[in-house]
């Protein structure tokens, strides 16, 4: 099966909500992540951007009577950066877990550019 996209963790966010999860949450959330990187249109029920937070989008996962959001980006067209992840435990998405999301994202894209900065000085000497 051909991947339509690539999946990259930044730093340890992510990997700080997964560790914590049970396997059997495990299991469902790699199945979820399988889907979007195969899939030609991932199922809004699986991935939807997150209204007025500039290109923020959440992976959802359900399992049982849980439901799980992992929020990320994509970076050049089809690479999708996973950030923080956490147990959605009302029907509004915490302002503070989209706050701690978009953050990650500048971050992520701060980082990217010194690197960008750092190679293009390299390449110049």
């Amino acid at each position: 099966m051909e991947k339509a996209r690539e999946i990259i963790y930044f730093k340890n966010y992510f990997f700080d909500f997964f560790d914590k999860q049970s396997e059997k949450v495990k299991s469902k959330i790699d199945q979820v992540l399988f889907v979007i990187t195969v899939a030609d249109r991932i199922p809004k029920k699986f991935f939807d951007h997150m209204t007025g937070t500039d290109g923020l989008y959440e992976v959802r996962i359900e399992f049982g009577s849980n439901i799980f959001r992992v929020f990320c980006c994509f970076d050049k067209g089809n690479i999708v950066v996973l950030f923080n992840g956490f147990q959605k435990k009302t029907q509004k998405t915490p302002q503070s877990e989209i706050d701690r999301a978009l953050r990650i994202k500048k971050e992520y894209f701060d980082e990217k550019l010194i690197n960008i900065r750092h190679e293009n000085k390299r390449k110049n000497k």
